[in-house]
């Protein structure tokens, strides 16, 4: 299957890919350099805009602002009519421990916000992790919805929204559960093991469902892309030209296109030129348009 560049970004690490249907353009953020990036396929340009925090994760509003998880909270970005990148704060949070931040974060079907956090330094290994719920008007987040976990990532909810995805990236873990999710009160609950990962190529990382309800992992570290049915059978791999894919997001005018963002770590990188960049296949399937922020 033919894998495209979209665009050569060289992301310290590229993630959270968002499709606005409004826009008819991608979006996704550059963690450590606090970037957000746009691009335009009907020039196929880009831009970026830098936050003041590393940043995260994405999902739109309905007025064309974004929803961000950061290092210190949840905020509000907008890009403003002189190209500047407003940035205000919606909540703040309390770490379990010092050097932490969101990681991967998507609003569910009724358009709540999900979002996980994580320590910066992954060596430590510490299940600090935990997940949070926004809903909107919220001055700071209240205690985690869920938690234990080390990378929580891999977000994702069913085509009805009655079953939530997760996933924990990290190498001691490397599991991804399916939880039965109340969409009325935006509860998960019956969590089950959905994918053992350790069972096949790469770490789970982010993730998409397409409209059949299957689920898209990005396999970081083996450079792939797993599509599981929703009994959890491993359907389809495809290959990528980077070692480690991110985050995958379908798009484009069809919602046929799936993008995918990609880490590029330091070091030699004469096997993978182009780590570091946003890719585009066509899986042929499509996609589902993410759900807007309705807080």
């Amino acid at each position: 299957m033919d894998v495209e560049l979209i665009l050569d970004a060289a992301n310290a690490t590229g993630e959270s890919p968002v499709w606005s249907c409004r826009e008819q353009a991608l979006y996704w953020v550059d963690i450590p350099a606090g970037r957000l990036f746009r691009w335009d396929p009907e020039n196929r340009s880009s831009q970026s805009w830098e936050a003041p925090e590393m940043l995260a994760c994405i999902a739109a509003c309905p007025d064309g602002s974004w929803i961000a998880g950061m290092e210190s909270g949840l905020f509000r970005l907008t890009v403003s009519l002189d190209d500047d990148l407003q940035c205000n704060r919606l909540s703040s949070v309390s770490h379990a421990l010092p050097g932490m931040r969101f990681n991967d974060g998507r609003c569910d079907r009724q358009g709540r916000f999900w979002a996980g956090t994580m320590q910066v330094e992954l060596t430590a290994g510490a299940m600090a992790g935990a997940l949070y719920r926004y809903d909107g008007g919220q001055s700071s987040l209240s205690g985690p919805r869920l938690d234990g976990f080390v990378v929580p990532n891999g977000l994702a909810f069913s085509p009805d929204g009655k079953v939530m995805y997760l996933s924990d990236s990290h190498a001691s873990v490397q599991l991804i559960w399916a939880f039965d999710y109340d969409i009325d009160s935006g509860t998960p609950y019956n969590r089950r093991i959905f994918v053992d990962m350790n069972q096949y190529p790469g770490r789970p990382d982010g993730a998409a469902i397409d409209s059949d309800g299957c689920y898209w992992i990005c396999a970081n570290d083996a450079g792939m892309i797993h599509r599981f049915t929703p009994q959890g059978q491993l359907e389809r791999s495809i290959t990528l030209p980077v070692k480690k894919p991110t985050m995958c997001a379908f798009g484009g005018r069809n919602m046929e296109t799936l993008f995918v963002t990609s880490i590029r770590p330091a070091g030699d990188l004469s096997d993978q030129p182009l780590a570091g960049g946003v890719f585009a296949v066509q899986p042929g399937v499509r996609g589902l348009a993410e759900a807007l922020f309705g807080g």
